[in-house]
């Protein structure tokens, strides 16, 4: 479908929060830091989430921890997403949190990491329903944001739970509720049925994000129109993609992309330890470069590189090497 021709999704709310669009970027650990959410906020994300943060890193005021919550007044609306197993812990974090200039408060009740699901955290509590509700209640009454919940559509094909899940977080206090259309068990691979989506739709009359398997803006388009969702949450689609937010969608040119990428860089240059984190801001920047054509050979040269100047230079020279 041509770019122009498509319909503008339209801004939805959330409690009190109204959003300008249905748009949101969701929490990715490692790479939803503040230079991307502010490079996703620029090309229309109307929300975006923090790094998934632990509620003991927060209750015991853990130096790591505490910088993921890091924001500016240009990201406002600005949601934070807490995982942990502990309804009085989870508590605790959330009024941290409601003293920062924070908008909302996501509970992650989805994330499928080994190493989080042993401590019964994440989609773990998919199968706890009663410990995952006393959560809800504990952090919607320790404060005055509204709280979402995100989570997924069970732990196994046989064991979907989304719509009875998404009810009882309604119930317990939720103001919302993000529903990634796959189980535990396929964790990111598969396909995401979004038939569960609209499902959970169905069980609900709170607003209803949707994610799973949007990799475009004309594909948010299609899971709203499938599923009647309110809302449209991208994930990995969107790593090296803030096109994703707009209608023009991404060039499929280097030139067409290297404004989004030297902003990108600037925004990784105004706000990280970039000494520090050089190979993560490699890492984020080869990204952009999915599906171009010498992709390969250029992420090497980036990974090669020893500063973001360099990085900056060597991009700037390819482009113009490639333009007539």
């Amino acid at each position: 479908m041509d770019p122009a021709r498509l319909p503008v999704i339209p801004p939805f709310t959330i409690g009190p929060l109204r959003l300008q669009s249905g748009l949101v970027l969701a929490p990715l650990a490692g790479y939803t830091d503040l230079p991307f959410r502010l490079l996703c906020r620029e090309y229309g994300a109307a929300l975006c989430f923090s790094e998934m943060i632990s509620c003991h890193g927060l209750a015991y005021d853990q130096k790591n921890t505490c910088e993921l919550l890091r924001t500016v007044a240009e990201e406002r609306p600005f949601a934070v997403q807490l995982f942990g197993s502990d309804p009085e812990l989870m508590g605790k974090a959330a009024t941290i949190v409601s003293s920062l200039p924070v908008d909302l408060i996501d509970i992650n009740m989805g994330c499928p990491v080994r190493k989080v699901i042993k401590k019964g955290c994440g989609a773990a509590l998919m199968k706890d329903p009663q410990r995952a509700e006393a959560i809800i209640k504990t952090v919607c009454a320790r404060t005055s944001l509204p709280v979402t919940v995100k989570f997924r559509s069970g732990w196994t094909e046989a064991t979907i739970n989304a719509p009875e899940f998404a009810a009882m977080a309604e119930a317990a206090g939720a103001s919302a509720v993000t529903i990634h259309a796959r189980t535990w068990i396929q964790n990111f691979g598969g396909k995401a049925d979004w038939q569960v989506i609209k499902a959970v739709k169905a069980a609900v009359s709170i607003p209803v994000i949707g994610n799973g398997d949007v990799l475009t803006y004309a594909e948010g388009m299609a899971m709203m129109a499938a599923t009647g969702c309110d809302g449209i949450m991208a994930g990995r689609g969107a790593l090296g993609n803030p096109w994703l937010f707009s209608p023009a969608g991404r060039p499929t040119s280097l030139s067409g992309r290297l404004p989004a990428i030297e902003r990108y860089l600037q925004l990784a240059h105004q706000f990280l330890p970039v000494a520090k984190v050089l190979f993560k801001v490699k890492n984020h920047t080869a990204k952009f470069l999915t599906g171009l054509t010498g992709a390969a050979r250029l992420r090497h040269a980036i990974y090669a590189c020893e500063s973001v100047e360099e990085i900056i230079a060597l991009l700037r020279e390819q482009d113009d090497e490639e333009t007539p």
